[in-house]
């Protein structure tokens, strides 16, 4: 299995796939926009790889990145989002602005790409928003945005852990100000301790 490929860019493939020159060989990479115009610009390339093997073909693809690579592995875990689909939302945003966008619960960014109806989009964050809130906490990021973002930072401030936090954010009422949701939020984790 090929983790990583270090070369120059050599052109494009029929498909829109780069083509990266790795001591003499060439491999086809299918890789997000941005960085297909990246390499554009400055042909030295260095990828981390995804290898998907399927009964008619062996497919590369290349993200910038570790974070990247791993993110684009948490789309295609999920049911029905293949390593093309993940592709598709990458090139929406840059992977943090996504991660930042499906913690927070918003899938409309996700709800852009070819292919990607409401349902889909809606079982993304479904899947993920747990686990990319947690993942953000624990690196001190911001875990959401908006006032759900703001809320959950309040609690997890004062000592609650993700899970907590979100637990209380979805026991509380949906509408308010920050400080009517976060006092609620107080509330209620306190009526769960006691």
């Amino acid at each position: 299995m090929i983790g990583k490929l270090e070369g120059s860019f050599a052109g494009t493939h029929g498909d829109g796939a780069a083509i990266i020159m790795v001591g003499g060989v060439g491999y086809v990479v299918h890789v997000p926009l941005a960085v297909l115009v990246s390499l554009q610009s400055n042909p030295k390339a260095s990828l981390f790889i995804h290898t998907a093997v399927r009964e008619e073909a062996l497919d590369l693809y290349g993200l910038p990145t570790h974070d990247d690579l791993a993110f684009f592995k948490q789309l295609i875990s999920i049911s029905g989002i293949g390593p093309k689909s993940a592709l598709g939302i990458m090139n929406v945003a840059d992977t943090q602005t996504l991660k930042r966008s499906i913690a927070a619960g918003d899938n409309s960014m996700l709800t852009r790409v070819f292919g990607i109806g409401k349902k889909s989009a809606e079982r993304i964050v479904v899947e993920l928003r747990d686990k990319l809130a947690d993942q953000a906490a624990a690196r001190g990021e911001a875990v959401g945005v908006g006032a759900d973002g703001e809320v959950l930072e309040a609690l997890m401030a004062l000592g609650y852990n993700a899970p907590e936090a979100r637990r209380a954010l979805k026991g509380v009422e949906t509408e308010g100000t920050v400080h009517e949701r976060l006092s609620s939020a107080l509330k209620f984790l306190g009526t769960k301790s006691s």
